[in-house]
């Protein structure tokens, strides 16, 4: 009889220690401590400071959070078809970002390739920037009749404002500002480079046609690589990330009932 007492008393001893790490039971449910170290590692990952008030207060919303959440149970709203449906949502979300950040941990962009990177963009940029107005029409025919205008005299900017279907240069008079050959259409930036100041031409994009007058041009340095590095970095995090998601893509077997099969 006395071995059974004694045994009795251990296991209630052992039961306090394990509910004594945790940082409170509500209706003899405990909050777990693993629940509070998480939120303490994701507030101080996002640079917020902690002291013991903050903790005591995450605390006091976890207890008065399980209070509801026990009462919600009770009601069954967990069992609603909405809420199962937000619910799979949610957990589909988390295990998708949780993926993706694993990703990213195990496959860390090197400064090699930021530096590289750097290197090409700077190539493509050029060390010269530009000044230009443009008027741009949608034919050909309307480009030709505007060149041969500005032949004989006529303001451009005039023409621009009355003519330009660029809503974001025409009410400027074409004016674009300065800008780098390498940060336009291809076709554009060719044609500015190959011009001289106050010439002017007509060139063909995939945005129609464009009556390009060169205003001026001037060296340039671009940013300092210390001052970029971070957002190249961030852009081929995003490229592999594309790249990751496109391959799972192209290799999963999708059948997507929603799309109507071609011909019906």
């Amino acid at each position: 009889m006395k071995k059974i007492v004694i045994t009795a008393l251990l296991l209630g001893c052992a039961s306090l220690a394990v509910h004594a790490a945790d940082p409170a039971i509500v209706n003899g449910k405990p909050i777990k401590q693993s629940l509070l170290d998480f939120i303490i590692k994701d507030a101080l990952s996002s640079g917020k400071q902690l002291d013991d008030a903050a903790r005591a207060n995450i605390i006091e919303k976890l207890i008065t959070s399980e209070v509801i959440d026990q009462e919600a149970q009770k009601a069954g709203v967990d069992k609603q078809p909405d809420f199962v449906a937000r619910e799979d949502l949610t957990r589909r979300e988390l295990r998708v970002n949780a993926y993706l950040e694993d990703f990213i941990r195990k496959n860390p962009i090197s400064e090699q390739a930021v530096q590289a990177e750097y290197d090409t963009l700077k190539s493509q940029l050029g060390d010269k920037e530009y000044k230009a107005s443009h008027i741009l029409v949608k034919t050909e025919q309307e480009a030709k009749d505007i060149s041969d205008q500005l032949a004989k005299g006529a303001d451009f900017g005039k023409i621009a404002k009355e003519k330009s279907i660029d809503l974001g240069s025409n009410e400027k008079g074409g004016d674009l500002g300065w800008f780098l050959p390498g940060s336009v259409v291809k076709p554009f930036g060719d044609a500015v480079v190959g011009l001289k100041k106050g010439a002017e031409v007509t060139v063909h994009t995939e945005f129609g046609w464009h009556v390009i007058r060169l205003e001026d041009s001037r060296e340039t340095q671009p940013p300092p690589f210390d001052n970029v590095k971070n957002e190249i970095r961030n852009n081929l995090q995003r490229q592999q990330v594309d790249k990751l998601v496109s391959g799972l893509r192209a290799k999963a077997k999708v059948v997507n009932n929603t799309v109507e099969a071609p011909g019906k």
